[in-house]
């Protein structure tokens, strides 16, 4: 079976939140790719076109519950709001801070558990192909 069949996605809505004005809603989905088993991604869908941001599946899971991550991207309850978690993206350019309903989020990991459970990550890596990308780089 292709991998491409496993793949999860989930179209949520974020919001971007910002002092002194109301939050802007930004269109995303959630993808998780058995390919790269440790990882998510969320695509953001703006008015400047598609962004993209992977990070780590445990990270996402672990922000649900208690404060996470550090650098580029920190995922955590909102503390005014128990529904709600937070994602924080730093960039050269600049940061957001995007919320989302902790339910939705939980969700979409649950169906990518039932793709790859936690902790057997390491079982879906193709370590020919990745080996072969190693080397296609160096040549």
């Amino acid at each position: 079976m292709s991998n491409e069949n496993l793949t999860v996605r989930a179209n949520t809505t974020f919001h971007l939140l910002a002092p002194g004005v109301a939050p802007a809603p930004v269109e995303a989905e959630l993808v998780y790719d058995p390919e790269d088993p440790y990882a998510v991604a969320v695509v953001f869908h703006t008015g400047q076109g598609r962004v993209e941001w992977m990070f780590a599946r445990d990270l996402l899971a672990d922000g649900l519950l208690t404060p996470s991550g550090e650098g580029d991207i920190l995922v955590r309850p909102a503390t005014d709001d128990p529904e709600r978690v937070l994602v924080e993206l730093n960039a050269p350019t600049g940061f957001a801070i995007l919320s989302a309903v902790a339910e939705e989020v939980a969700e979409f990991l649950d169906q990518s558990y039932d793709v790859v459970q936690p902790g057997e990550e390491d079982l879906w890596i193709d370590f020919d192909r990745e080996l072969q990308k190693l080397v296609s780089t160096i040549d």
